[in-house]
């Protein structure tokens, strides 16, 4: 039978009984179009992660106290319980020092109340040096950032994050010189960031509170040394060499000269991204491999299909094989009309999944603020084409060698 033939045949087979093509077709319908959300939602959450990450800056190094771990970005917050105090002032004033070193800023942290009037959320806050605004990239969109005079003085001030300023301030107030009180202790609101949504760090920097990290010390954690340092390479400087300087200078200041006893973990942006990169790969490979399952669920819905389909085309079969038809030929139809299901099925599939991921970045783009990013995976019309494709060869194999088994004579007598 030629190929022409057999399709304009399989066309017809199909198009008689609409409802049951439609139905048979819904499984690989919903996998293709499930992979493809799934695998384009994985890329844009990667896409905005790492965006969020390469934000900050290439020349980023961050320091983080606590022994080095074999694996990267691992460092321990404490260690058996005990808390780390091995990032001081003497560290920072070292590394000032170093030439090959632009800029250092210091970080604490912790979670508290934050009270304006009746209004109030529990959310993190942040001690940070006055130049952290320039290192992190921070915009303020209203008012401005405090300096390192603010910090050197301990002056009360504070710079939140937009969502933030809507809760405690509601739409229609201006933040800009209102106090709010943070642990019972008051601060003025000098600046708002610009923007919120998931900073590099896993903060939310719509909810963020920033204040000056003496005050941060003193009054609201009552500590002297630092969660995090953050280190700007000077751009002339090669980032594992300024590493290697770091490494030197903090390891003299701590009196240590071995490196596997430092008592602090060094990580590049490098180090990060990959991290993030690895974990976001992950993570939309098992989406993708979750959704395939419904392929597979699809792919036996057609198998079941065509075998009722050969049964009730008994007869037909018999009367095709009367007149010259072989058991490859017969063999073959039915197969060209399981790939044909499935094509079909894997294309709107992806039509559809298409559809959706434009639908949820239009909602996010327009309704939220987390800057997400369009991502659709050609990988994953690819994979939903060949999977399509191959659900039906694979599936439509047992039926059609069925069909092209039948004894004519028995299939002419079967009623």
């Amino acid at each position: 039978m030629l190929y022409k033939d057999a399709f304009k045949t399989a066309i017809r087979s199909l198009t008689h009984s609409k409802t049951r093509t439609i139905l048979t077709m819904l499984g690989i319908i919903i996998g293709i179009a499930s992979v493809i959300i799934l695998m384009s939602i994985g890329q844009s959450a990667q896409d905005l992660i790492l965006g969020k990450v390469q934000g900050i800056g290439s020349n980023l190094i961050i320091i983080i106290p606590g022994a080095p771990s074999n694996g990267k970005f691992s460092a321990p917050a404490s260690e058996q319980g005990a808390i780390i105090t091995t990032l001081q002032q003497r560290d920072v004033d070292a590394l000032q020092r170093e030439p090959s070193i632009q800029g250092v800023a210091a970080l604490v942290g912790g979670q508290a109340e934050v009270v304006y009037g009746n209004n109030d959320a529990t959310e993190s806050f942040q001690g940070v040096t006055g130049n952290m605004f320039a290192i992190r990239n921070l915009t303020v969109g209203q008012g401005y950032p405090f300096t390192q005079s603010d910090v050197d003085s301990q002056n009360h001030v504070v710079v939140i994050g937009p969502d933030l300023a809507t809760t405690l301030f509601g739409k229609y107030v201006n933040p800009i010189n209102k106090t709010i009180r943070i642990k019972n202790v008051s601060f003025r609101v000098v600046g708002v960031l610009a923007t919120g949504g998931t900073g590099a760090f896993g903060v939310d920097e719509g909810n963020i509170v920033i204040v000056p990290i003496s005050v941060a010390q003193k009054e609201l954690l009552g500590i002297s040394y630092f969660s995090t340092i953050l280190v700007q390479a000077n751009p002339q400087y090669n980032i594992d060499f300024v590493t290697s300087r770091i490494k030197f200078e903090l390891g003299q200041d701590h009196g240590i000269t071995d490196p596997n006893k430092y008592d602090f973990n060094i990580e590049t942006q490098a180090d990060i991204l990959s991290l993030v990169g690895s974990i976001t790969s992950v993570l939309t490979l098992f989406l993708a491999a979750i959704a395939s399952i419904s392929l597979i669920v699809g792919g036996i819905g057609i198998m079941n299909i065509m075998l009722v389909a050969v049964t009730e085309r008994t007869r037909e079969i018999g009367l095709r094989k009367a007149v010259g038809a072989t058991d490859k030929d017969i063999l073959q139809q039915f197969l060209i009309e399981s790939i044909m299901l499935t094509l079909v099925g894997g294309i709107i599939g992806i039509a559809l999944g298409a559809a959706v991921v434009g639908l949820i970045y239009f909602i996010a783009s327009t309704f939220t603020t987390v800057g997400w990013v369009f991502a659709f995976p050609i990988s994953g019309v690819i994979l939903g084409v060949s999977v399509s494709t191959l659900s039906g060869l694979i599936f439509g194999i047992y039926p059609a060698r069925q069909a092209g088994r039948k004894n004519p004579i028995d299939a002419l007598r079967y009623e």
